[in-house]
């Protein structure tokens, strides 16, 4: 059984999706749906059991799960970049993943867990992957902080050789509908453009970075779960790996991509950033991808105006999730 935790979000959802294209079905999710419309992600896939994550921590931390686990793909966390409750950052996303990191190792389960960018802070140590690195970065947000403390947690105790984390870049697509304000520029734009024919971009508080010049490295969803599959199939490798495109793009990029795909001219205001964002903005990200290509891992992401264009065209305009197409 391959158990993906936080199955029904965002990328654990698109994970299912993904292995259900290959062929697999044998699959475990794990979530916590409440009253949300995550449950919509779930509809169209196929997997053999839902356990709440509660449910599901308690059978592991009593080792009595009724099944055979072949694989954990834990992508279940709180993943707010504005989230301002630490304890329950630490209790979601450290204590949880370090209880299932555990489980694992015992039962030689392979175990991908998902990292973030967030922890790389303001950049200025760089974007490289590098295990040790982690001990020396200082995220920017609660939510970089609480993906960090388990990253250096697992270094000190030397299971890079067995599990890995994957650093997740500015991922964007289908079946983020229901992460609220934390949703993609994509869809955002793409919704205040229906709205309004107009995006809203914040300008820049920077020097060197014009008004919508700030840069990330975006990545479509589809192709980050290609790369994460990637390590559950190739269980030689481990340790901490960017998962991004490896080419920084402009905010102006990314929405020009999503009026292009609407066949409109862009048509881009700028406006203030709220001052309780300014100081933990990150102005550029870039994920160096070396250490991917060194362990065998050559996927090569397809460019953001494709990548963008797919998804206005066949998801967000028709209104489908992963798993509807045609």
């Amino acid at each position: 059984m391959i158990v993906v935790t936080g199955g029904a979000g965002f990328i654990g959802s698109a994970l299912v999706w993904r292995l259900n294209q290959m062929g697999y079905e044998n699959i475990m999710v794990v979530d916590e749906l409440g009253t949300s419309e995550k449950w919509r992600n779930l509809a169209p896939l196929k997997f053999d059991d839902y356990f709440h994550k509660r449910d599901f921590l308690e059978m592991v931390e009593r080792d009595k799960l009724p099944f055979t686990v072949r694989a954990v793909l834990h992508m279940g966390a709180n993943s707010s970049t504005t989230e301002r409750d630490v304890d329950h950052l630490v209790e979601n996303n450290y204590r949880y993943t370090q209880k299932l990191a555990m489980y694992a190792l015992r039962r030689n389960v392979r175990f991908i867990y998902a990292s973030s960018a967030a922890t790389y802070g303001d950049g200025s140590l760089g974007f490289e992957d590098r295990d040790e690195l982690s001990l020396d970065l200082a995220p920017l947000n609660p939510y970089g902080f609480s993906k960090n403390v388990f990253d250096r947690w697992a270094y000190a105790r030397k299971m890079f050789g067995e599990i890995v984390g994957l650093k997740f870049f500015n991922v964007f697509g289908p079946n983020e509908g229901h992460k609220g304000d934390m949703r993609s520029v994509v869809v955002k734009s793409y919704e205040q453009i229906k709205a309004t024919g107009s995006v809203k971009l914040f300008t820049s508080y920077r020097e060197g970075y014009a008004d919508g010049e700030q840069k990330r490295d975006f990545l479509y969803v589809k192709d980050a779960v290609d790369i994460a599959l990637y390590f559950l199939f190739n269980r030689e490798s481990g340790g901490l790996f960017n998962v991004g495109s490896g080419t920084a793009r402009t905010w102006l990029d990314l929405v020009g991509g999503v009026f292009s795909a609407l066949g409109k001219e862009p048509n881009v205001e700028f406006v203030d950033m709220p001052e309780e964002l300014r100081e933990k903005y990150q102005y550029f990200t870039e994920a160096e991808l070396t250490k991917l290509r060194r362990v065998g891992c050559d996927y090569q992401p397809r460019p953001l105006e494709d990548a963008v264009a797919d998804y206005v065209t066949n998801y967000l305009e028709p209104g489908r999730r992963l798993g509807e197409e045609g």
